[in-house]
């Protein structure tokens, strides 16, 4: 067979403050790839579909002497992040041509994969479409649902707040919030945003942008019991000032900071003199205890739409750069997709 291109996302440089797309990340088509006859030496060659953008990925952008739980991207290699794929040919056992798999996977049109300990065959029994295994029924979606069953404590009737509450783990915490009986109050950066959090039961949903947390808070919050964070700084300042004493913050996300060196925090004295819980996580950490309950649980939910979702899609690996810069900025419309090619 003539070889194909193979395309791939490169990280070129390590931004100061925004990732640029061109500069930070690098789109490169020199790269050709014989399906045929590409050496496997025991693995899969596997077509990548879908691959998710996600907030995280500004903090691999990085120098490797800047340590974190997670590793650094590689200068002049490509990026990676939760990707579905297609196996094309297989000399492994357990992976035959055609099955769909779902892991950390490099930005690029086609891989081979030896260590395929960490790839997941997805059975998609409820014939969801594969973009949805990156957003609400995957990392995404394992973050708010195991989480929130670990850490929420949730009783009927209390206040929860939720920031980024049109993302795909806000969106899903206000869902599960609703269905433990708690009144739930979002925000999220857009009129459109606060449309869907409503659709997803939030009681009161706001824009951040053109209505002060502040505000909001202390006229609807009266006291929060359980704050959501994914946005760190103002937002989870006002929700401090604002919590009831004993309240439960569970911190999944800062991004307030990501791009800037970081983000003030004012009011921490608060976890003291109101005895808050304060439950920072990484989902793979729960992945032993939740794991297996999450896959029979919520993409049935999801294909019975007892569970909403939304994505915000960009076409071709050359945007990928583009949608990066977008979940930064907060200008991404839903759950941020690239669609790499079509099936």
């Amino acid at each position: 067979m003539t070889p194909v291109i193979n395309a791939r996302v490169i990280f070129n440089s390590v931004p100061e403050g925004y990732p640029e797309p061109g500069k930070t990340t690098v789109y490169d088509t020199t790269q050709t790839i014989d399906l045929d006859t590409a050496p496997l030496n025991g693995g899969v060659l596997l077509k990548i579909l879908e691959v998710s953008i996600d907030p995280y990925l500004r903090g691999k952008m990085r120098a490797p002497s800047e340590k974190s739980y997670s590793p650094p991207f590689t200068l002049g290699e490509p990026i990676d992040s939760f990707a579905v794929a297609v196996v094309v040919r297989s000399e492994k056992e357990g992976f035959k041509k055609g099955d769909h798999v779902y892991g950390i996977l490099p930005f690029v049109n086609y891989t081979i994969v030896t260590a395929t300990e960490e790839l997941r065959i997805l059975n998609n029994k409820h014939n969801l479409p594969w973009s949805v295994y990156v957003g609400a029924a995957g990392m995404p979606g394992k973050s708010a649902y195991m989480a929130w069953k670990e850490y929420s404590y949730a009783k009927k009737g209390e206040t929860v707040y939720v920031s980024t509450g049109a993302g795909p783990v806000g969106s899903l915490v206000i869902q599960l919030a609703k269905q433990s009986g708690c009144r739930v109050i979002g925000s999220a950066g857009s009129d459109d945003k606060v449309a869907f959090m409503k659709e997803c039961g939030a009681d009161v949903a706001f824009n951040y942008k053109t209505e002060s947390i502040w505000d909001v808070l202390e006229r609807e919050g009266g006291l929060i019991c359980s704050y959501w964070d994914n946005v760190g700084g103002d937002t989870l300042d006002a929700a401090l000032e604002f919590a009831k004493i004993g309240g439960r913050f569970i911190e999944c996300g800062m991004i307030s900071g990501y791009n800037t060196g970081g983000a003030v925090i004012k009011n921490i004295l608060h976890v003291v003199d109101k005895s808050l819980s304060i439950y920072g996580f990484v989902v793979f950490r729960l992945h032993e205890k939740y794991e297996t309950q999450f896959y029979e649980e919520v993409p049935q939910l999801l294909a019975e739409g007892k569970l909403k979702y939304s994505e915000h899609v960009w076409e071709g690996l050359d945007k990928a750069g583009e949608a990066i810069l977008a979940v930064q900025k907060g200008l991404n419309r839903a759950k941020a997709v690239v669609k790499v090619a079509q099936e």
